[in-house]
């Protein structure tokens, strides 16, 4: 039992830098830092989501000592669906799983997303709750983002913007096409005095779309 541990970090991190070279090999994926630059400061990476793979993009691109930081919030009941996952989940990306369906949560969901900021780690966060499978640029935002941002003021909220993903590896095709993945970060945000959740969404909405490739941006308008 004594050396299980040990051999289940060393695992984790083996297939932690296994994933990186994977997204680098297969979608060549490269972040862009506008206005913001990659300092070891404690953010929330909030992002579109339209990929299982959105997550591993960004966790990837993110330079070593800030992914070490860093720690996305996914859904207990996927990751936690098979011992594999299970795995990956909790201890190659350090997950802070959250139940998704009301009736069987036995915790808040909030309370461990501000647990974890309160341990020093960084957040990935994908918003809008789901995948987005519409022709929209996003789904409306769940009122998680603005709790976290009024709840801990001081904590940066950074828009991130996937491109490409979908059209890397589309519906229904097991061969990635030659496209690059790029990971663009913004301005980061925080609630302002005053400024009520629907406003602070809406905000937040557009500073994640302004970030997105002008097809993409042209569709919001």
């Amino acid at each position: 039992m004594g050396l299980l541990a040990p051999l289940r970090r060393l695992a984790a991190r083996t297939v932690g830098h296994a994933i990186v070279f994977a997204a680098q090999v297969i979608t060549a994926v490269r972040a862009e830092w506008r206005g913001i630059e990659p300092v070891r400061r404690q953010r929330v990476y909030f992002a579109n989501h339209v990929s299982n793979a959105d997550m591993p993009m960004i966790w990837s691109c993110l330079p070593p000592a800030l992914r070490r930081e860093t720690r996305p919030v996914a859904a207990a009941d996927y990751w936690l669906e098979t011992p594999l996952r299970a795995f990956v989940g909790p201890e190659v990306f350090r997950c802070v799983l959250v139940d998704r369906r009301p009736e069987a949560r036995t915790e808040d969901p909030l309370a461990a997303i501000l647990a974890a900021l309160d341990e020093g780690s960084s957040l990935i966060l994908f918003p809008e709750g789901n995948r987005n499978m519409t022709d929209a640029p996003l789904l409306p935002f769940r009122a998680g983002l603005f709790n976290i941002g009024r709840a801990r003021p001081d904590v940066d909220l950074v828009p991130t913007w996937i491109a490409n993903l979908n059209e890397i590896m589309p519906k229904g095709e097991v061969i990635p096409l030659p496209l690059i993945c790029t990971v663009t970060f913004g301005a980061p945000l925080h609630v302002r005095e005053g400024e009520d959740k629907d406003a602070f969404l809406a905000r937040a909405a557009d500073a994640l779309v302004a970030l997105a490739p002008e097809p993409r941006r042209s569709a919001a308008a």
